[in-house]
């Protein structure tokens, strides 16, 4: 049975600790935290400042990051330097997944989430409940489709970037890196990198202007 070790003790965490239960080739060995001072043991958990994992042979591990913001995920991930390969892919049983989707190393989808036929989804992504990945859709590492949303057939979502709750984007448009699409937005055109958009159909948020 493989030792998976979750980082990051969070809400979000909570959930990635029920997909876990579901999975009878996993046991949950530990969960760390930057924010736990003290190491403790709980109900067979060992619970632990993200220090106590240079105490370890990672070679012996699995992990997954177990953190909401996609920014914190990336940073983790390349402060902790565990081989991108250690990470476990977590999908949830209730989860409906195209035999010829990619799912990369990291990624968690959640209850009732579809990813359908030649999606592909980078690594440490999360795919929240009841979204779903249409078919041809590209999501680049570390992005976050949130519960509900809908992302229609041949979109792409680009690195880091946050698909928030109920929102659709329609066929063949492309979310930029590390850009936001507002909850229950409908994006009807590109976004670019780094940008906000709000609304039906989807608007940029203007930059304020910094007046000296």
């Amino acid at each position: 049975m493989t030792k998976l070790i979750l980082i990051g003790a969070s809400g979000h965490s909570k959930v990635i600790q029920d997909i876990v239960a579901e999975n009878e080739d996993l046991t949950l060995y530990a969960i760390v935290d930057d924010a736990i001072e003290k190491t403790n043991e709980v109900n067979g958990i060992i619970y632990a400042n993200t220090a106590f994992l240079s105490s370890l042979n990672v070679e012996e591990y699995t992990f997954c990051l177990a953190i909401g913001n996609n920014a914190d995920r990336k940073k983790l991930f390349e402060r902790l330097a565990i081989p991108l390969e250690q990470y476990e892919t977590l999908i949830h049983p209730r989860a409906v997944i195209s035999r010829s989707a990619k799912i990369g190393y990291g990624t968690v989808i959640m209850p009732n989430a579809v990813v359908n036929a030649d999606a592909a989804v980078g690594n440490h992504c999360i795919v929240n409940t009841a979204a779903v990945v249409e078919h041809d859709n590209k999501l680049g590492d570390y992005v976050h489709v949130s519960p509900n949303v809908g992302l229609c057939g041949k979109v792409s979502v680009g690195e880091g970037s946050h698909v928030g709750i109920g929102a659709i984007v329609i066929p063949g448009k492309k979310v930029g890196t590390w850009s936001i699409v507002g909850a229950g937005a409908v994006v009807v055109k590109d976004v670019s990198d780094g940008m906000t958009v709000i609304g039906v159909p989807a608007k940029v948020i203007p930059k304020k202007r910094v007046v000296f």
